[in-house]
């Protein structure tokens, strides 16, 4: 029997039990830094197939080594996300969240799920390869700094050091049974801003004794979008959005202030930095040229995410050998940001998608959304290439 058929025959066995743990996890979510339960079941899971894995790493992250023959000739890491997101979740299945107001909406219960069924799979066939594979089950993927950077500074991709590392993430957009794959670079990065602008507060019939800053507030987020539109590379991708504009007036009250956040997202390092550097004098010299005074920060998020051209070639052939090239589809730009660029900037990477939608069982669903779930047949695939993935890398000299 072919090492290809080993695999999947481990990980057809292996179906009931992913799922098992897949909704284990489902429905006790816990949110970023706050894994402690997550991690405790993650680490007996991983006793169980008879691994040894650190605990603690970055809080509340874990790390294990399956070691083959020959173990220190190369070491390819395989990383999953733990953590879940503050949302209420409105689906109607039993292993719905029992958590009220948190939710795996973003499908990291699949990566882990996904990532404990290659574990045994390679674990079962660590005779038939050379070199090592690292198990990095990474906390707070959703809060910046992002467990990624953590885990880093940590020391996860030392000791074995880490010659590449490959990490999944679901697609509710692509059918399952399908991969996607970009070469190059792929998802941007993500820094978060906060702005208040503090005005003088009056009686809304006489604004002319007032200094109105939901007024002056309207013109800086205009006169800011057309900072990304007039000044950044056509190139590079860019996206400016508001999300939250706070003005706690009333139909004839206005207020003393207003609070605002937002999100800047590129994929350009130099942009990025000329960017936000624009945006603060802009903001703040509008705010002073009309009488008022703008609090302009910055929470520097996660860099943006590029997957080797090489390694992810290597990881689209192995997919074809695996599912057959009609399986595999082409992945755009994504301008949704992801900590495992971290990851991306330290050595070579590859992050592909897993493919999750069914529409005739009415799985369509976005992630960061309150009904967003798997067509769970996507566990038959996910283990199984992860750790066929794995293997082949090994094999490359």
């Amino acid at each position: 029997m072919s090492l290809i058929e080993k695999i999947k025959n481990l990980s057809k066995e292996n179906f009931e039990e992913t799922i098992r743990i897949r909704r284990h996890i489902h429905q006790n979510p816990e949110l970023s830094f706050c894994e402690f339960e997550t991690a405790k079941f993650i680490a007996s899971e991983l006793k169980g197939i008879g691994l040894n894995p650190e605990e603690g790493v970055a809080g509340t992250g874990l790390v294990a080594i399956i070691e083959g023959k020959n173990p220190n000739k190369k070491v390819i890491a395989l990383r999953a996300d733990i953590d879940a997101l503050p949302i209420l979740e409105d689906n109607n299945k039993e292993y719905k969240s029992k958590n009220e107001g948190v939710m795996h909406a973003c499908g990291h219960d699949v990566h882990t799920s996904s990532l404990l069924g290659a574990a045994r799979i390679l674990f079962a066939l660590r005779e038939e390869f050379e070199g090592s594979i690292k198990l990095i089950f990474q906390p707070a993927e959703e809060k910046a700094p992002g467990g990624a950077s953590l885990m880093i500074k940590e020391g996860v991709l030392e000791n074995p050091k880490v010659n590449n590392i490959i990490g999944q993430h679901v697609a509710p957009n692509i059918p399952v049974g399908k991969i996607g794959f970009r070469e190059g670079m792929y998802m941007a990065s993500t820094d978060e801003i906060y702005m208040r602008i503090i005005g003088k507060g009056g009686h809304g019939a006489a604004p002319h004794q007032a200094i109105d800053p939901i007024l002056v507030a309207s013109h800086i987020i205009v006169a800011l979008q057309q900072i990304i539109s007039r000044n950044r590379n056509p190139s590079f991708p860019s996206v400016l959005t508001f999300g939250k504009f706070i003005a706690e007036g009333a139909t004839n009250i206005i207020p003393n202030e207003v609070y605002i956040e937002g999100t800047f997202r590129c994929m350009d390092e130099t942009w990025r930095a000329e960017g936000k550097e624009k945006m603060k004098k802009m903001a703040e010299g509008m705010a002073e040229a009309m009488g008022a005074k703008c609090e302009f920060w910055i929470e520097k998020g996660y860099p943006f995410l590029q997957n080797n051209p090489e390694l992810t070639q290597r990881m689209r052939t192995a997919t074809s050998e695996y599912i057959g090239q009609e399986n595999i589809v082409d992945l755009d730009l994504w301008m949704g940001g992801e900590d495992f660029a971290f990851y991306s900037q330290k050595v070579d990477a590859c992050f592909y998608r897993l493919g999750t939608r069914n529409e005739d069982k009415g799985i369509i669903s976005g992630v960061h959304t309150p009904t967003f779930d798997i067509d769970e047949d996507a566990l038959a695939l996910g283990p199984g290439l992860m750790a066929w993935l794995a293997i082949k890398e090994l094999s490359q000299d």
